[in-house]
């Protein structure tokens, strides 16, 4: 088994509606205690100690956990969860906090008005544009 964590350090899908159709108000979607160093480096989460560690909560549990925080290490993360057959693997993958998900349905649509990216849908071949 293994489990792949998209980590944005917050409540990714919460924060991305806030972004996107609350004018970035955030509350309570950070999961983080806050910089190490009140210093975040170019895109990357703004540090501090991370809550919950997915990693430490996983290895609690009795899995072999890896943390990936650079985009060069993932072939590498993915190889040595790979390797490993005897218990359930975590992979945390560390990506910026402004991280979003593609494809969503924004609140108050219907499941078949899909959005690619804000104010985009898929061509589904039905006609609609």
């Amino acid at each position: 088994i293994k489990v792949a964590i998209i980590n944005n350090g917050a409540l990714g899908m919460v924060r991305q509606w806030q972004t996107l159709f609350y004018n970035q108000r955030y509350s309570n979607t950070v999961l983080h205690s806050g910089p190490e160093d009140g210093i975040a480096e170019e895109g990357r989460p703004s540090g501090g100690t991370r809550v919950p560690d997915f990693v430490k909560l996983s290895e609690a549990m009795g899995c072999y956990a890896i943390r990936c925080e650079r985009p060069e290490d993932l072939d590498k993360a993915i190889q040595e969860a790979n390797s490993i057959n005897d218990r359930p693997v975590v992979i945390d993958f560390i990506v910026h906090e402004d991280a979003q998900v593609w494809p969503m349905v924004a609140a108050g649509t219907s499941n078949d008005e899909v959005m690619a990216a804000r104010g985009v849908r898929p061509d589904f071949g039905d006609g609609d544009e």
